[in-house]
């Protein structure tokens, strides 16, 4: 019962640290945030430890209500970044719309310019443990994603994605009420 107490009194105070905190939510330590006011938590997001988030220069996070994210998750945005409503993200995955630009060889790669591209993830999606979404991903909803997958590019709604490099490998056709292999 005890930690219960903790967990609202830790959701108190990142009400003062977050841009929005939602009640009753939750977030384990040890927790790594860059720019938390610029970070937006729903009501009932559960996080578990070892969250790394950060959002460079102008880059908003927008996690959306009753999602639920597995332990080591690590995001960096820099433009709007969104993990909408009812999505499950196991642990040790990366999401990101940041890649860095590599054309100069004598600059080192963290010394030029970030490149940004849009990442979304739809409402009601699964991603598998290990996956790296990378920037330029858009999720439609009830997206299924596969262990391990490394993800890049548009997918449709109710799609199964796997691989490396990932691509959808089943959807669910409405008609029939089955997911269907592509």
């Amino acid at each position: 019962m005890l930690y219960k107490l903790v967990w609202a009194i830790r959701a108190i105070l990142y009400k003062g640290i977050f841009g929005s905190f939602g009640l009753p939510s939750y977030i384990g330590r040890p927790v790594f945030l860059m720019k938390p006011r610029r970070m937006k938590i729903g009501s009932r997001v559960r996080i578990f430890p070892g969250l790394r988030a950060e959002c460079h220069e102008n880059g908003r996070l927008f996690i959306h209500e009753n999602v639920t994210i597995g332990q080591n998750f690590h995001v960096t945005c820099l433009n709007d970044l969104h993990i909408r409503s009812g999505t499950i993200i196991s642990g040790d995955v990366m999401i990101t719309d940041i890649d860095h630009e590599y054309g100069d060889p004598m600059t080192s790669v963290i010394n030029q310019p970030f490149i940004h591209s849009k990442t979304d993830i739809g409402e009601n999606c699964f991603i598998g443990f290990g996956a790296r979404i990378q920037a330029g991903t858009v999720l439609g909803k009830g997206c299924v994603v596969g262990t391990n997958s490394v993800v890049r590019g548009e997918f449709p709604s109710h799609s199964v994605i796997v691989g490396v490099p990932a691509r959808v490998v089943k959807r669910f056709d409405f008609e029939s009420g089955r997911w269907e292999r592509c």
